[in-house]
This record gives C-alpha cells, sequence and structure tokens, in this order.
C-alpha cells in the first residue's frame, strides 16, 4: 500500500472507469476514487448503451482500446442496429443491458487490471502547489502556498459571463500558476499524484427533486459530493449548475405485458466490439411500447404547481433533447400522445425502466398518471421519478487534450464538463487518461480530428463552443458523418489504439486480416464480369431492371435493392471467392459500404483535406488579440477567453465570423 501514484481519478462513473483502465493499460500507477466499489460504471439512468451517434462513439471507443463496447457485448440482453432504412451513415448500434451484470463486470475488469488500484472513500480537496514550469524564479516565490491551498487569479480583463455561472473565471490569458500534486479525502487521507482526472458526474454538490421533497445526493441511495467544488472555484475555476432527470421504476409483477406492443432485437444481432473476443447475444429480452394518453396529460398537468422544474426551485439547465415529461406537455401542449418504451433492467430482475417519462412531480401524481396508461393499471412502482441538480464547469477552461488551461495536470471529463450519456462520459475519460499518461512521459498528446471521430467532434465542440444546456452527441454535429460511421471506426481508429498501447498485437492482426479480406472483396468484384442471363432471375427479385449487356459485378452493387449477400447468393463464383477467404458477413458489409458509397465517401475526403490547412495554422499560446484591432469586439473577447490553439478551431467559436477568420489568416497564415 502506497499514498503515491502517478494519476488519481477521482469517481467511478463511466468516464472514471474508462480514464483508469486506459492509464493503468498504458503503464501509468494508478488509484481509482470511488465512493462505492458496488456501482462501478452504475447505469444511474437507463439501462442502455449506444443510440444515435452514442453508438457510433462506442465502437470508437472499443477500436482504439477502451472497454464499453467490450463489456456490452458480455451484458446484452437486447440488440437494435437503428436507422437500418437510412444511409450507412446513420445506422447506430444500440444494446439494452444487464445493469447489474454491467457494473459488476466493470469491477471485475478493474479489479483484475495491472497497475491500477481502488480506495473507497470520497474526494474533498484537491491539492496544488505552485507550477514552476510556467512561473518565472519570482513570481514562483511570490505565489508560493502550502499544499492544498488554491491560489484565485486576479481577474484583470472582462469577461462575458455564461448564463448559469455561479462564479466567475480569470481570463484565460492568465498565467497557469498551479499544477495539481494531490487529494485528500473526507477520511482524512492525503494522496499524491502527478496528475488528476475529475470524472464525478452528478455528484459534485448534488440534490434530488421530487415534487416538494429535496434531498442531498448524486442520485437515489447515494451522498453528494462536497469541497472539490469550493476548492475549484478558489483556484479560478468558473462553474454552474446543470440538472437531469430519470423515470419511475416499475415492478414487471404488476404490468399487464399482453396489452402493450412488443419491440424485439434484431432478427441477427451484431454487437459493439471489433474484437473476436465477444459474441452477438444468443438470447435477447423483448422491450414493448406504451402510450400516454390526454386523461394522463391532465393528471400530470395537476402537479405543475408543486414542480420544483416551474416553481423556480430547480435553477439548473436541463437537457432539450431528453425532456422530461412535464416538460414534453409544456412544449407540445396539443399533442395527445406520446410514445414510450418499457425496457428491462436485466435478466434477474423484475425492474423495468419507463424511457420517456423522467420527471420530478411530486411521487403520487406520477402514481395516479401511471395507473391511467394502458397495461399499468395496477402498476407497483419500486421507486418514482425524480430530477437532479449537480456542479459543473464550462468546458471551454479545458484544453483539446481535456486538461484544464488554470491548473497543470488536471484533467475533467464526463458530465462535470456539460455533457449526458454514458456513452459521451465514456469517451472523454478514455481520451483523458491517454493524455494524462503521455503528458507525464512527455509524450506528443493524441487529439482525434473533427474528421478522424465523434470522439473528436465532441471534444471540439466541448472546448471551442462550449455548452448552454447538457452536451448530447447527435450524427448532425459532425459535419463527416459519411466518413464517421460506425461500421468502419476500427479502420479509422485501430491503427491509433494499436501505436498508443491500447490494441494488443493479437487484436490489431485480427484487424489487418479483416481489413486485407475487405480490399480483396472489393477488388474481386470491381474486377469480375457478368453476363445479362447470369444476373437476371436475382435482379427480378429485388425489383431493378434487368442488364442489357454484360457490367463488372462492381457496378452493381451500387443499385438501391442490390446487396453484396444478394449477389453473394445468386453468382456462383462469387460465393467460392468468398467461401475460399473465409470472409464473414461484418467484413461483406464492410466491402458494400466502401463499394455503395464510394463516391460520396471520397468527396468529404476532399473537402476535410482542404480544411485541414486551417487546422495547420497555429496560434501562439500567449497571443495578445486586442492588439488585433481589425477584429470585431467580440471576436477578441471569446478569442482571449477560449484561447484556439489553431486557425480551425478559432472558425468554430460563437460570434468569430468569416470576417475574423480572414484577419487571423493574414496575420498567422503567412
Amino acid at each position: 500500500m502506497t499514498l503515491e501514484y502517478d494519476i488519481i481519478v477521482i469517481g467511478g462513473g463511466h468516464a472514471g472507469c474508462e480514464a483508469a483502465s486506459a492509464a493503468a493499460r498504458l503503464g501509468s500507477r494508478t488509484l481509482l476514487l470511488t465512493m462505492d466499489m458496488e456501482k462501478l460504471a452504475s447505469m444511474s439512468c437507463n439501462p442502455a448503451v449506444g443510440g444515435v451517434a452514442k453508438g457510433q462513439i462506442v465502437r470508437e471507443i472499443d477500436a482504439i482500446g477502451g472497454q464499453m463496447g467490450r463489456i456490452t457485448d458480455l451484458t446484452t440482453v437486447q440488440f437494435r442496429m437503428l436507422n437500418r432504412s437510412k444511409g450507412a451513415a446513420m445506422w447506430s448500434p444500440r444494446a439494452q443491458c444487464d445493469r447489474h451484470r454491467f457494473s459488476e463486470e466493470w469491477r471485475r475488469t478493474l479489479e483484475n487490471t495491472r497497475n491500477l488500484y481502488i480506495w473507497q472513500d470520497a474526494a474533498t480537496e484537491l491539492l496544488f502547489e505552485p507550477d514552476v514550469a510556467t512561473e518565472s524564479p519570482v513570481e514562483a516565490s511570490a505565489s508560493a502556498k502550502p499544499a492544498g491551498a488554491a491560489r484565485s487569479a486576479e481577474n484583470n480583463t472582462e469577461a462575458t459571463p455564461s448564463p448559469n455561472e455561479t462564479s466567475a473565471a480569470a481570463p484565460e490569458s492568465a498565467p497557469r500558476t498551479l499544477r495539481v500534486v494531490g487529494v485528500r479525502t473526507r477520511m482524512g487521507v492525503e494522496f499524491r499524484c502527478r496528475a488528476a482526472i475529475l470524472t464525478s458526474g452528478t455528484f459534485l454538490d448534488g440534490t434530488m427533486h421530487c415534487g416538494e421533497a429535496h434531498a442531498e445526493g448524486g442520485r437515489a441511495g447515494d451522498a453528494a459530493s462536497h469541497g472539490l467544488t469550493e476548492c475549484l472555484r478558489a483556484a479560478g475555476f468558473e462553474s454552474g449548475r446543470m440538472k437531469t432527470g430519470t423515470p419511475a421504476r416499475l415492478d414487471a409483477r404488476t404490468i399487464d405485458f399482453e396489452a402493450l406492443a412488443v419491440q424485439p432485437g434484431d432478427e441477427k444481432p451484431a454487437k459493439f466490439s471489433f474484437s473476436s473476443e465477444t459474441q452477438p447475444v444468443k438470447y435477447q429480452l423483448p422491450c414493448f411500447i406504451v402510450y400516454t394518453t390526454p386523461e394522463v396529460h391532465a393528471l400530470l398537468r395537476e402537479g405543475f404547481d408543486r414542480s420544483p422544474l416551474f416553481n423556480g426551485t430547480i435553477q439548473g439547465i436541463g437537457p432539450r433533447y431528453c425532456p422530461s415529461i412535464e416538460d414534453k406537455l409544456r412544449t407540445f401542449a396539443g399533442k395527445e400522445q406520446h410514445q414510450l418504451f418499457l425496457e428491462p433492467e436485466g435478466r434477474s430482475t423484475n425492474e423495468y425502466y419507463l424511457n420517456g417519462f423522467s420527471s420530478s412531480l411530486p411521487w403520487e401524481v406520477q402514481w395516479r398518471a401511471l395507473h391511467k396508461i394502458r397495461g399499468l393499471e395496477n402498476v407497483h412502482l419500486f421507486r418514482p421519478g425524480y430530477a437532479i441538480e449537480y456542479a459543473y464547469f464550462p468546458p471551454t477552461q479545458l484544453r483539446h487534450t481535456l486538461e484544464t488551461k488554470r491548473v497543470a495536470g488536471l484533467f475533467f471529463a464526463g458530465q462535470v464538463n456539460g455533457t449526458t450519456g454514458y456513452e459521451e462520459a465514456a469517451a472523454q475519460g478514455l481520451m483523458a487518461g491517454i493524455n494524462a499518461h503521455r503528458k507525464l512521459r512527455d509524450e506528443a498528446p493524441v487529439v482525434l480530428h473533427r474528421d478522424e471521430a465523434y470522439i473528436g467532434v465532441l471534444i471540439d465542440d466541448l472546448v471551442t463552443k462550449g455548452v448552454d444546456e447538457p452536451y448530447r452527441m447527435f450524427t448532425s454535429r459532425a459535419e463527416y458523418r459519411i466518413l464517421l460511421r460506425q461500421d468502419n471506426a476500427d479502420i479509422r481508429l485501430t491503427p491509433k489504439g494499436y501505436e498508443i498501447g491500447l490494441i494488443s498485437k493479437k487484436r490489431y492482426d485480427e484487424f489487418l486480416k479483416k481489413n486485407t479480406l475487405v480490399k480483396s472483396l472489393v477488388s474481386f468484384v470491381h474486377e469480375t464480369s457478368i453476363k445479362p442471363h447470369e444476373i437476371e432471375a436475382y435482379l427480378k427479385t429485388v425489383d431493378e431492371e434487368p442488364l442489357t449487356q454484360g457490367r463488372k459485378l462492381y457496378d452493381l452493387v451500387p443499385r438501391n435493392n442490390v446487396t453484396l449477400e444478394g449477389l453473394i447468393g445468386a453468382v456462383p463464383k462469387l460465393a467460392r471467392f468468398v467461401e475460399e477467404n473465409d470472409i464473414d458477413g461484418e467484413a461483406i458489409e464492410e466491402a458494400e459500404i466502401q463499394i455503395k458509397y464510394k463516391g460520396y465517401i471520397e468527396r468529404e475526403k476532399f473537402i476535410a483535406q482542404k480544411l485541414h490547412r486551417l487546422e495547420n495554422i497555429a496560434i501562439p499560446a500567449d497571443f495578445d488579440f486586442n492588439k488585433l484591432q481589425s477584429l470585431t469586439i467580440e471576436a477578441r473577447q471569446k478569442l482571449t477567453r477560449i484561447r484556439p490553439a489553431t486557425i480551425g478551431q478559432a472558425s468554430r467559436i460563437p460570434g468569430v465570423s468569416p470576417a475574423d477568420v480572414n484577419v487571423l489568416l493574414v496575420r498567422f497564415g503567412r
């Protein structure tokens, strides 16, 4: 037992588990500090992983060497590929998980990770010392404080406040004079470290609301965390409040499933991980669809005057794209019904999650309304829905590595950055763990670009644009959706994961073999000709025009109703090639997508390459934007506040116009 570590990760949620796992596997002696080892990576809200854009993120996490995809596969109870009727860029995997097994599998994984140690306790204070690497000897002497004392930076520039900030931060141009050196816990233990990653989720100063009842807590049954917010504010960080919510949990024994529409999983389920270590789920559990009614809405509205969301009790900003049921009734006042989903929490429990019915209304209002929903007339509640408010730190205070601009060696990841969702949190945790480890070894940071990964879009949005509500990833946030598909995440990121050290040689060899098979199949289809009479029967079955002359198979694949699987079944020489080379369904699907969307893919690559010019033009970290009087006042303020590293990043800052970008190009582009 030692009290000294390379990296300390504070918080055992999805971000914390990925961060700790990555840092330890890369070789850093890592301590994971969590308040409850029984709830590592707990699915505090819905028992599902993936969904639109989120599924792409999970596949990227897996491709670069993270754990979420593998653990999801091991605990899946239902799998669905969403948006199959749309183009491949929109396909998004989603899995219902056994919530308890998911957490258990994470604990088993972490407890058996070399270099990783766990301590069950609450962090109450971050310990700082002067960062001599960024100070002159005079500054270091003047600012010297004992460990644990956070020095407030002088606020000498007016900064634009965020809508819900609770403390003002010093300008980004202020020198970074502190570095993190340790953590003090509620039990009085003082751990020392060279870097720390804060992944405390909804626990920082968390308050739960259910009607007029309020209680401190990070989630039902768990205490809030106090001390860290005040410590960081004293160090000059800006903070704010956000809000999220969760629905009631229902007892399956009291639900009339015969009255509900069944939502089964895919007939041929896929999986998240590209590794051969996991397999698709064999025995799936169904989900169910239910609907609200005007009578349900009327009962819910009776409690609006006691709703903490409407009477001013809740001050935090809630998620626009995952609203509570009372928010839905107010926003869509004329809508007579809302679709809800009943989702199982696991194979060995009667607990069901009512997706779409998040609420902070009084419990008795929820209870009465639920009993008016068809199939739930006699339902018993395990617990009502509730809302939770918590502290977060606007992510414009971070670098693209997720290290804070104000304190050296301190990284933020997950909901403390204003995001919502397990997937967004896990992605940030993974990148923070990688970059914290590399910083300690003076290695180049790993920063994914917007055309490389949804993870790159996520982090760039956070640090460049900030958040004014809980951030949730959507495919529409990415400019290069055709490049960032869920099927090619391994092609995009596995070589990088292998280079970093998170992908094993065995896994990398599997990737190379698959990639070779895909290329060989595309090449075979490109070179193989087919005569009209050989393919006539198949084209009729898919309602496609017959051929009038011989064509390459490659020319048939782009047709709307033609699939590579269909051609394999119709063309014996293609079927023989696939069988002889042992090409599996995943490789066949990847080859088909590459052929069908070749023109679109090449076009997006061309656009991305052109825009990379802006990403390659650096802006000095200490540049004084106020000297460029040709910039608008708003642009000068925003650029000074956010301190973009490149002109590409500057161009994405709200308030920086194309004309301002041209000014920067004139100044730095030469």
